[in-house]
Formats: structure tokens, C-alpha cells, sequence
């Protein structure tokens, strides 16, 4: 990986972390793109890295709420519902292998699911004459149910968790603001985990000190603006456009597929993988 490469990828998740089109997906994509090795220990360690550039525009940009909600717990029960809200997904990874997915054979599916799910998030919301600004314990449930199948790659994070808070009534803005917030307890889990295994599996060992800076500080710099934008988008325009998008993306991938494009792998799970980890 060079210093441009590593600025690109590191663009494309400052940007793809807070738009609901799956970072981890277009992360791949651009490595096919670029002509990259993915399945390379050194892009692995790399992505991890490049989330820890995205988690810092969530503390910087909504550091009043942290403060608020850390020095008053019971008056302000963000910081529980947060807590609530990520129990859906830590089952989801306990009890779904989501290694099955990595080689991207399943993202142009996810792509149209994605984008579906948001379609009829969006018709639903119509239905509510008086919203909720912030999620309830309930709707942090339901947000955070759903964040759970964003673990796979090309179900959008935050297209999910928005839509989930659309499901259930809360306001566009409020919505966004939650979903938001909900990826730091996400994103700081997995950099313990991943961190562990790449401990474990000697990754380090295969960092690329300059690309893997630029693409951090790229990915932060890239995360803060998009998140600010984002805030005021969500909070007044429908996700009809990023629905489009996903959809036109994952029929031209499932196209890719169908034709046998090198580099793009066949529909298809790779055999003797099961969806349920204790199958296994």
C-alpha cells in the first residue's frame, strides 16, 4: 500500500462511516478499485486502525452530550440507553459469524437490502403525526436490533439504526443524533476485539507506518465533516437519494457477479461456513 492508496481508503471511510452506504463495503470496493490484495493481514490491521480515526469526530463533535450524560447519569439517560441499545448487537455478534461475509460474495445483496430497508422506513415515519425528539428505551432496542445486521458487510450502520428510529417514531434529526452516538460503544468494542486477535495473529508486525497515518488522519478530518453535514441532512431531507444510489450499486455488483468479473467473487457462501457460530 502506498501514501495515495492509504489516503483514498482513508477517505472513503471518513465519509462512508456517517453516510448510510456501509463503509466496510465501499472499503472493499475501492480496494478492488485500486487493484489491492484484500485478503492481505496488512488491509485488515489497516481497517482497524482507520476506525479509530472515525471514532474521534464522534467524541470531538458531540462532546456536550458525553460530558452531560457521564456527569449526570440519572437525569440524562442517554448514556444507559446507549448501553441498552448496544445489547442487540453484542448478541448478534456472539451468536452470528459474520466471517462468512468477508470476502464480499454477499454485497450487492446487501446493497438492495439496505436500501429497502430504508424505502420503507421512510414510508412508515409518515405515519406518526407526533414524534418523539429522542429514542425511548424501546426505540434504542429497536435501533440498536437492527444495528446488529449491519455487522455484515453492505448493510449500512447508520442507514440501518436511522431507520430503525423512523420504525418507531423518533424524529430525523433525533434519529441521526442517536444513531450517531450509538457507533462509539460499537466501533470502541470492536477495536477491543480486533485489537485482541491481531495481537494474537501478530498483525502489527504488518503495518505500513506512512499509509496507515495519512489514512487515519484523512479518515478522521473526512469523519468530522461528514458527520456535521450528515447531522443537518438527515435532519431535513429523506434517505430517498442514498436509497437509489444503494440500489443502482448493488444490481451493478450483482451484474459484476453474474458475468464472472475478476476480483469480484461468485454469489455464493464460502462452503463449510455456517451462519451460526456454535454450528460450527
Amino acid at each position: 500500500m502506498n501514501i495515495l492508496q492509504g489516503a483514498i481508503l482513508g477517505l472513503v471511510q471518513g465519509i462512508g462511516e456517517f453516510l448510510p452506504i456501509s463503509s466496510s463495503a465501499h472499503l472493499m470496493l475501492a480496494r478492488w478499485l485500486l487493484g489491492m490484495d484484500g485478503g492481505d493481514p496488512a488491509n485488515r490491521m489497516f481497517d482497524i486502525l482507520l476506525h479509530v480515526g472515525t471514532l474521534l469526530p464522534i467524541l470531538v463533535v458531540f462532546w456536550r452530550d458525553w460530558i452531560d450524560m457521564i456527569a449526570h447519569p440519572v437525569r440524562n439517560k442517554t448514556l444507559l440507553k446507549l448501553f441498552v441499545a448496544s445489547l442487540p448487537t453484542l448478541a448478534f455478534y456472539v451468536l452470528f459469524d459474520m466471517d462468512m461475509f468477508e470476502s464480499g460474495w454477499f454485497i450487492g445483496a446487501a446493497f438492495l437490502c439496505t436500501s429497502l430497508l430504508m424505502l420503507i422506513a421512510e414510508g412508515a415515519s409518515t405515519r406518526f403525526s407526533q414524534k418523539s425528539g429522542t429514542p425511548s428505551f424501546p426505540q434504542a432496542i429497536l435501533m440498536g436490533v437492527l444495528q446488529g445486521f449491519a455487522l455484515m458487510p453492505g448493510v449500512s450502520r447508520s442507514g440501518s439504526t436511522i431507520s430503525g428510529g423512523l420504525f418507531g417514531g423518533v424524529k430525523r434529526g433525533g434519529a441521526a443524533k442517536f444513531s450517531f452516538m450509538m457507533s462509539a460503544p460499537a466501533v470502541a468494542a470492536s477495536l477491543l476485539v480486533e485489537g485482541k486477535h491481531a495481537m494474537e495473529e501478530n498483525l502489527f508486525s504488518h503495518i505500513e507506518l506512512a499509509p496507515t497515518a495519512v489514512g487515519l488522519v484523512v479518515a478522521c478530518v473526512a469523519g468530522f465533516f461528514a458527520l456535521r453535514v450528515m447531522l443537518k441532512v438527515f435532519e431535513k431531507h429523506s434517505l430517498h437519494g442514498f436509497c437509489v444510489y444503494l440500489a443502482l450499486l448493488g444490481l451493478c455488483y450483482l451484474c459484476l457477479q453474474i458475468a464472472g468479473v475478476q476480483g469480484i467473487p461468485p454469489f455464493q457462501a464460502p462452503e463449510g461456513m455456517s451462519f451460526l457460530k456454535f454450528l460450527h
